[in-house]
C-alpha cells in the first residue's frame, strides 16, 4: 500500500491540473490517458484507476486527521468527530486507531506488517520530549508496537525516507546518506513488500506542494514521485502482490487553490486482485475492510 496524501482526481485543466501541464508517466505511458472529473475510471493491462469519495457525508473540505483515520482505520472519521479535521487525527479518535488500524488487523490474525518509512534523529528527540501529536500512520505503530524506522534502516537498505531518494535528509538535516534513485528506491519497495504481508509506505509532500509550499523543490519532488510510481506499477509481481495506491482528499490535483478540494481521492490498484479491489473501494471507508477481505 503507497498512501498519497493529497491527491485527488481534478479537472481537465493544463493549466492547473499539474498531471495535465507536466505529464506522468503511470497515465501517459499505461494508459495514454489522465483520468479527470468526467473521465474518473481507467482500466488497462490489470491495472485500475478510480475515485473514493472523501467527503463522507459530512459538509466542508475534507481534511487529513479525519481523512486518514477513515481510511487506516475502515470508519467515518468526520461522521464520528461531527466534522473533517487535521492535520492530525481528532483527540477522540485516538482510542479507534489503536483499536482499528490496518496494521493491528494484520497482526491480529497472526501476519506480519511493516511501515517502511524512515524517521530522522529529530523526530525521535521529539518522541523522547513526551509529544505527541503524530500521524495516523506513526501513531498506529507506536499504539500497537510496531517498530519506526530510523537511519539506521535506511543504510540497512530496510526503510525508505519520505521523500524517496534520501537528498532532502542530506540537505535539510545535514545527513550524509547515498543518494538513490527513484527507480532504486521503488526496488527497494518492492522487494520489502515481498517478505512482510502487509507494507505501508507514505508520501506527504504532495500535500505540501498542494499548500504552495517547498514551490522551489515542486520539479524534482514530482520527478521523483512520477518514476517512483511508474517503476512500481512496471516491475510488481503481479501475481504475488497486490497494490493499493490511494490518498485521503484532493489538493494537489488543482494549484488553483491554495486549499483542499472537494474532488474525489486518486485511487489506483495493480497485481493480484486489483480488479475486485477496485469494485469494492467506493469511499475512503471502504479501503481497509477491502484490503483485509483480499489480501489476508
Amino acid at each position: 500500500m503507497i498512501f498519497i496524501d493529497g491527491v485527488g482526481i481534478g479537472e481537465k485543466d493544463y493549466e492547473f491540473n499539474p498531471f495535465f501541464k507536466y505529464g506522468f508517466k503511470i497515465f501517459d505511458e499505461i494508459f495514454k490517458e489522465t483520468p479527470h472529473k468526467q473521465n474518473q475510471y481507467l482500466e488497462k493491462d490489470g491495472v485500475f484507476i478510480f475515485p473514493a469519495d472523501a467527503r463522507l457525508g459530512v459538509e466542508g473540505l475534507p481534511q487529513s486527521g479525519t481523512g486518514q483515520v477513515s481510511i487506516f482505520c475502515g470508519m467515518n472519521a468526520p461522521q464520528f468527530v461531527g466534522k473533517h479535521f487535521g492535520p492530525f487525527p481528532y483527540s477522540t479518535t485516538i482510542p479507534i486507531i489503536k483499536e482499528k488500524n490496518i496494521f493491528k488487523a494484520y497482526l491480529d490474525l497472526g501476519k506480519s506488517a511493516y511501515f517502511v518509512n524512515a524517521y530522522p534523529k529529530v523526530f525521535f528527540d521529539y518522541l523522547k520530549s513526551g509529544k505527541t501529536r503524530l500521524s495516523t500512520t506513526s501513531l498506529s505503530c507506536r499504539l500497537n508496537g510496531l517498530k519506526l524506522n530510523s537511519v539506521t534502516d535506511l543504510k540497512a537498505s530496510r526503510a525508505l525516507t519520505a521523500e524517496i531518494t534520501n537528498e532532502r535528509w542530506n540537505r535539510k538535516l545535514k545527513y550524509q546518506l547515498k543518494i538513490i534513485s527513484p527507480e532504486t528506491a521503488a526496488r527497494r519497495l518492492l522487494r520489502i513488500a515481498g517478505k512482510h504481508d502487509f507494507t505501508l509506505y507514505e508520501f506527504f509532500h504532495t500535500d505540501h506542494l498542494g499548500h504552495g509550499r517547498i514551490a522551489e523543490e515542486f520539479e524534482s519532488i514530482y520527478n521523483n514521485l512520477d518514476r517512483f510510481l511508474f517503476t512500481i506499477i512496471k516491475e510488481i509481481n503481479k501475481d504475488a502482490i497486490t497494490l493499493v495506491i490511494c490518498s485521503d482528499h484532493g489538493n494537489f490535483e488543482d494549484l488553483s487553490v491554495k486549499t483542499h478540494t472537494m474532488n474525489p481521492a486518486l485511487s489506483i490498484t495493480a497485481g493480484k486482485n486489483a480488479r475486485q479491489l477496485a469494485a469494492s473501494i467506493q469511499d475512503l471507508t471502504d479501503i481497509k475492510p477491502s484490503i483485509i477481505k483480499y489480501c489476508t
